[in-house]
């Protein structure tokens, strides 16, 4: 049984401010509360980013870390990313996606993966980590992006 989350939130911005903030991964760290590093690794032809993306150190000090690839299609709004290190996960893929509403951007996240047997968790708690997590993730962005496109309105 695999785990599957499906998240959203409206960001009362303009699509190109939504999209350039949430893109800019080496800026994650201060847009997102989770991120305390975020590096470029590489850059392919395709547009595809290869990163990594290191947590704040845990309760115990340890700082957790994976590499991921990202290919974002400007054209369709959308974004295409998963774990190459996947860690705990036997695969996680990850899909971001930018519609245009009356109320502002809903930007959406979609997030298929598997744990790996040996993982300390199963495929149902990470489900409710990732959900609980996710939200407030998203709610964090949307303040931020709001806030920067207000900045920018004056």
């Amino acid at each position: 049984m695999a785990g599957h989350t499906d998240n959203s939130v409206v960001i009362d911005a303009p699509m190109d401010l939504v999209w350039d903030l949430t893109n800019d991964i080496e800026s994650w760290p201060s847009l997102f509360s989770e991120y305390g590093a975020a590096e470029i690794l590489e850059t392919r032809p395709d547009g595809t980013l290869l990163f990594r993306l290191a947590l704040h150190p845990d309760e115990n000090g340890k700082v957790w870390d994976w590499v991921s690839a990202r290919t974002p299609d400007l054209a369709n709004r959308c974004v295409r990313s998963q774990r190459v290190q996947t860690g705990v996960f036997k695969y996680m893929w990850i899909f971001w996606e930018y519609t245009q509403t009356d109320s502002g951007v809903c930007m959406r996240w979609v997030q298929d993966f598997e744990m790996k047997p040996t993982a300390p968790v199963d495929d149902a708690e990470m489900t409710t980590r990732l959900n609980r997590n996710t939200s407030i993730q998203m709610n964090l962005i949307k303040s931020k992006v709001e806030a920067a496109a207000m900045a920018a309105a004056r």
